[in-house]
C-alpha cells in the first residue's frame, strides 16, 4: 500500500487500493482487521449487498479514503458513471477511556514496540474499552438512492477500511480520537513515569517512611 498523504495529525489520506485477486481468502488478514469485517457482517442486514460491496472493494471501486476522528470517507464507483459519497461513523473514545486504553498499553513495553511496528496486541482489546467495533457500532451512510444498512458502496468502504487497518492500527486509534503521534507521545510519558516509579528506593529497613523525606 502507498504511504498516505499526511494532512494533519488528525486526518489521513489513503490512496485507492488496486485490484485484488478475486480468488483472495479474505479481505483482512489481522485479528483487528477481521474484527471490524466482523463488526460490519453481523450488524447488515442484507447479505447479498455486502457481497456486491465486497466484489466493489475487491476490485478497486473504493478511491481514496480519509480517515479523521470518527469518521471514515471515500467515494465508492459503482454502476453509475458518477460516484457516489460514502461515510462510515464510529463513536471516539471519552478522556477516561483514553486514560484506560492508555495506561494498559503503558503496563508492559512490549504493547509500544508492537504499536511502533504496527501490529495492535490482542491484550489490548480486553483492556476495558470498545476498541474494536461491535455489531451495531458502524454506522454507515450514503449518496445512493438505496436504503440498506449497509448499501453496497457503504459495505465497500468498509472492506477496503480493513485492508487499511490490517496495515496501520494507529488508523483504528485515529477512528477512536487520537492521532499517532499523541498517542506514542503519551505512552512514552506514561512509561517513563512507571519505570521512575518503579526504580525509585524504598525506605531503609528500621526506618519510617516519614524521617526519610
Amino acid at each position: 500500500m502507498a504511504a498516505p498523504d499526511r494532512d494533519g495529525e488528525h486526518r489521513r489520506t489513503f490512496p485507492a487500493f488496486p485490484p485484488r485477486d478475486s480468488g483472495a481468502d479474505g479481505i483482512a488478514d489481522t485479528w483487528w482487521g477481521n474484527a471490524w469485517v466482523t463488526a460490519l457482517e453481523e450488524g447488515a442486514l442484507d447479505a447479498a449487498r455486502l457481497a456486491r460491496g465486497r466484489a466493489y472493494a475487491q476490485r478497486g471501486h473504493v478511491d481514496a479514503i480519509t480517515v479523521t476522528p470518527g469518521l471514515v470517507l471515500a467515494y465508492v464507483r459503482g454502476s453509475r458513471p458518477r460516484p457516489y459519497r460514502v461515510q462510515v461513523r464510529l463513536r471516539t473514545f471519552s478522556d477516561t477511556e483514553w486514560d484506560r486504553f492508555l495506561d494498559a498499553a503503558a503496563d508492559r513495553p512490549g504493547h509500544i514496540a508492537a504499536l511502533l511496528d504496527k501490529v495492535m496486541p490482542q491484550s489490548l482489546a480486553d483492556c476495558g474499552v470498545p476498541l474494536l467495533p461491535g455489531p451495531r457500532d458502524l454506522a454507515p451512510r450514503c449518496s445512493c438512492p438505496d436504503s440498506g444498512h449497509p448499501c453496497k458502496h457503504a459495505a465497500a468502504l468498509c472492506y477496503a477500511t480493513a485492508r487499511l487497518l490490517d496495515a496501520d492500527p494507529f488508523v483504528l486509534l485515529l477512528l477512536r480520537g487520537r492521532g499517532e503521534r499523541e498517542v506514542v507521545d503519551d505512552l512514552s510519558r506514561r512509561s517513563a513515569a512507571r519505570a521512575a516509579r518503579d526504580t525509585r528506593p524504598g525506605p531503609l529497613p528500621g526506618v519510617r517512611a516519614t524521617e526519610v523525606l
